[in-house]
């Protein structure tokens, strides 16, 4: 039996649904791949930083968080600096699932690194590290003979990256195009079904789909994220956020809508990126696709990616593109990874 020491960063949705999956699957886990995980540390900006040397009950963490507060918690140290923890604690692995900052990458970035450069495994579901940083990090996972995994930055729990880095690489992709976003799927699906923009965002607004501000979704800002990390991780091409040339969903209009209705056709917002005269062109910009087409047949929330290969031609992938569960899992189908391998 390995125990895994787990340094956790981030105790929002993500987080949590990784510990409740933990605290369902911990028995069928020992017994399926020898693995017990043990959390010794976490730190979360709103709702505190603790660590335990001998491991913090699942249990007793879900419960402090659904209270919003781990500071009520019984642990050896309370308030610990998140830069301490990394330095100090006794851990194995950092679970790093702060909040997303797509123009910097930060404060997540600098965790990772600081991670690797001690000799730890790293799980992540953020995309700003691999969108901005990936290659620098690689680098330094592969020199302290650790690793980095990353497979809910782009469709959480759905295995995507896995698909493309372990199966289809000797297939040689030559394009990946997808629905990445849920949140504006979402929205041009209830306004093919007669709703305005501004209708479609309100609900999605109020289901949870959408933020407040809802402009990091509905202007390509997060798709473009993901068609880097698509790019940089299984295109093997290295790209910015700046050169994805980059279109939302706001221009549409229900006459856009029902045109293309008319010519057998579905809007989409499309992240797409291939190789044209071995250059890299990336783009993510609303394509009226024929109904034939498989994503044209994805609706709701869900997410859907197609790789173009030599040797397979077209494969699509469906599935959950976001969620508690679905994300946690994310993180945890990444630590199994690792600790098979090792």
């Amino acid at each position: 039996m390995i125990t895994v020491r787990l340094l956790m960063i981030g105790l929002g949705n993500v987080g949590q649904g990784l510990l409740t999956i933990l605290n369902d699957q911990m028995s069928w886990l020992q017994s399926r791949y020898g693995l017990q995980f043990s959390i010794v540390a976490v730190n979360d900006l709103r709702m505190g930083s603790i660590a335990d040397s001998k491991g913090i009950s699942l249990q007793s963490l879900l419960a402090a968080a659904s209270k919003g507060d781990l500071n009520e918690l019984a642990v050896e140290k309370k308030n610990v600096a998140v830069e301490d923890m990394l330095s100090s604690e006794d851990y194995d692995v950092l679970v790093e699932a702060s909040y997303t900052d797509l123009r910097t990458g930060e404060p997540a970035t600098s965790y990772t690194r600081k991670a690797l450069n001690s000799h730890k495994h790293v799980v992540t579901t953020n995309k700003g590290p691999i969108a901005l940083h990936y290659a620098e990090l690689q680098k330094i996972a592969e020199e302290k003979g650790v690793q980095i995994g990353f497979e809910g930055t782009v469709m959480s729990g759905t295995p995507a990256i896995f698909l493309g880095m372990k199966w289809l690489q000797a297939a040689h992709i030559q394009r990946i195009q997808g629905i990445l976003n849920g949140t504006t799927n979402f929205i041009l699906t209830k306004m093919e079904e007669g709703k305005t923009y501004p209708e479609a965002l309100a609900e999605a607004q109020q289901l949870g789909y959408a933020e407040a501000d809802p402009t990091g979704d509905v202007e390509g800002y997060d798709a473009a994220g993901k068609v880097v990390i698509l790019s940089n991780v299984l295109m093997g091409k290295s790209i910015r956020m700046g050169e994805v040339e980059r279109e939302g969903i706001t221009g549409l209009t229900p006459t856009d809508i029902q045109k293309a209705q008319q010519e057998g056709k579905r809007w989409k917002l499309i992240g797409t990126v291939e190789e044209v005269e071995g250059k890299i062109k990336a783009t993510v910009k609303p394509v009226a696709l024929p109904l034939s087409h498989p994503l044209a047949q994805v609706m709701g929330a869900t997410n859907a990616i197609t790789y173009t290969t030599r040797y397979l031609g077209e494969i699509t992938l469906i599935g959950a593109g976001a969620g508690r569960l679905e994300t946690g899992y994310a993180l945890l189908a990444d630590l199994i990874s690792i600790y098979r391998k090792a």
